[in-house]
């Protein structure tokens, strides 16, 4: 049985990042607001795991593969992110020079006038 005091910690604890989610979000940091807001959500989220589910006094195969889980949505979130950032570079390239829906990929010769 967990005691009282680790139980009033961590809601103090939760609290306290709560306080600094909300402070963040007042302060621009530029392309870190994601980052910052994902750390602080991954703070809390891993104390929670941790102490109500159970996972500090569990098996550790459990928190591996709870880590395991956490690192792969990392790797899936930064892609998309990477994704998400570069997209419209493309645009004034093909601005120039528009496909063609019949040949896009220019072989057929171009019809005798």
């Amino acid at each position: 049985m967990i005691p009282l005091k680790m139980y009033i910690g961590t809601w103090l604890a939760l609290l306290v990042f709560t306080v600094i989610t909300v402070g963040a979000s007042y302060i621009d940091f530029g392309d870190f607001n994601l980052w910052i807001a994902m750390l602080i959500a991954t703070c809390k989220a891993s104390m929670v795991a941790l102490l109500f589910m159970h996972l500090l006094w569990d098996e550790r195969f459990n928190s591996i593969i709870l880590v395991s889980s956490i690192i792969f949505l990392g790797i899936f979130i930064g892609f998309t992110m990477a994704d998400t950032g570069n997209r419209g570079r493309a645009e004034p390239v093909e601005h120039d020079r528009p496909a063609d829906v019949k040949d896009p990929f220019g072989l057929q010769a171009p019809p005798a006038e």
